[in-house]
């Protein structure tokens, strides 16, 4: 692959991947909150299969397609029934609004760069150039999943949190082994697997899963 369309196609995969994280915070319909974050998964995929490609590794290039297959089509599936059965379509309100929180991951995308300078700076690369771009996902993640109060809104922040950090390791060591990320794939289904559960049975127990309102609750 030459260079050139290497690093216009890893700086795009890498542009819709920030873009969706902070799309997240723009909307209120969980269902958009999902289809954004299926967009997430599939960029980070992109970003995997941009790297194997030019580096001639075809090990790389299985893990971004299973990371494309669990993160961009199985747990977002798994949000959707989620959502379908709870029938609860909207965000309440955030714990800090929609113009605060794009103002806070505009602040927290530049800390990630002036963060990530130095490694930059030790090999400047196209990939490493990027390296900002996990970084700024993993504390836009953080930021969503402490600011919403929807489980739903929640599980996405954690999921992106987590594609930040597999973003970095894609983008820092030109990939991870095949078993790691397979381990951490699992890790992740169950988790979601488990998350969506629980939010079932708090739906049937107290009728809904606003985390402030479970907070009211008292024995």
């Amino acid at each position: 692959m030459p260079t050139a369309l290497y690093t216009q196609l890893l700086d795009l995969a890498c542009g819709c991947f920030l873009l969706a994280a902070v799309l997240v915070l723009w909307f209120r319909q969980l269902g958009a909150i999902v289809k954004v974050f299926a967009l997430q998964g599939a960029a980070l995929a992109a970003v995997g299969a941009v790297l194997g490609v030019h580096a001639h590794r075809t090990d790389l290039v299985v893990v971004a397609l299973g990371v494309g297959v669990l993160r961009a089509v199985v747990l977002p599936r798994l949000l959707w029934r989620a959502l379908a059965a709870g029938g609860q379509r909207r965000e309440g309100r955030p714990l800090v609004n929609v113009a605060a929180s794009l103002l806070a991951a505009a602040v927290l995308t530049l800390l990630a760069y002036a963060a990530a300078r130095p490694l930059v700076a030790l090999d400047p690369t196209p990939a490493t150039r990027a390296l900002p771009v996990g970084l700024a996902v993993v504390l836009i993640g953080f930021f969503t999943l402490v600011t919403r109060r929807r489980a739903a809104a929640q599980t996405v922040g954690f999921l992106s949190l987590d594609n930040g950090i597999t973003m970095t390791a894609f983008l820092a060591t030109s990939g991870v082994p095949l078993i790691v990320e397979l381990g951490v794939s699992f890790d992740l289904l169950l988790a979601v697997l488990v998350l969506h559960l629980l939010t079932g049975r708090m739906r049937l127990a107290f009728g809904g899963t606003d985390i402030d309102d479970l907070r009211e609750l008292r024995d």
